[in-house]
């Protein structure tokens, strides 16, 4: 029996260039996945806290969301509290992907429950090195 689900990437980014950025490399980097983008904190809890009210264990879809934390609406940090407090959405992997690198913040998100915390450097080359070796990551952990 396969057990073997297909991965949906969710984006939580509200600069229109960074998310295309995001999407480049990741595609660039040999992921394959359909890529779901979101423009604000909000959107991004309106669409999981959905899916929660069904039963994802029985979905054939898996989902991994990567969260920016500075958003309208609703934070990315509220946003990964929400999800990390959901018993059916607890076990999405999160990985915040922001320009905040405060220590605070950065400890804030462990304690919360993300996977990892990927701070997006400012320099253009530099960002999409990071990006690039973000989907490599995930294509090495079979997304």
């Amino acid at each position: 029996m396969d057990t073997t689900k297909e991965v949906k990437v969710l984006i939580a980014e509200d600069d229109d260039g960074h998310a295309e950025l995001i999407r480049e490399a990741l595609e660039e980097s040999g992921v394959r996945s359909p890529i779901i983008r979101f423009s604000n904190g909000e959107e991004v809890w309106n669409f999981l806290s959905e899916k929660g009210s069904e039963n994802l264990e029985n979905d054939d879809i898996a989902y991994l969301l990567l969260l920016d934390i500075n958003m309208p609406r609703m934070t990315g940090t509220e946003v990964l509290r929400n999800i990390k407090q959901d018993h059916k959405l607890k076990s999405i992997p999160v990985i915040m992907l922001t320009t905040t690198d405060d220590p605070r913040e950065v400890e804030q998100c462990y304690e919360l429950g993300c996977n990892v915390y990927i701070t997006k450097p400012v320099d253009y080359m530099k960002f999409t090195s990071t990006l690039q070796r973000l989907g490599l990551f995930m294509q090495i952990v079979k997304l």
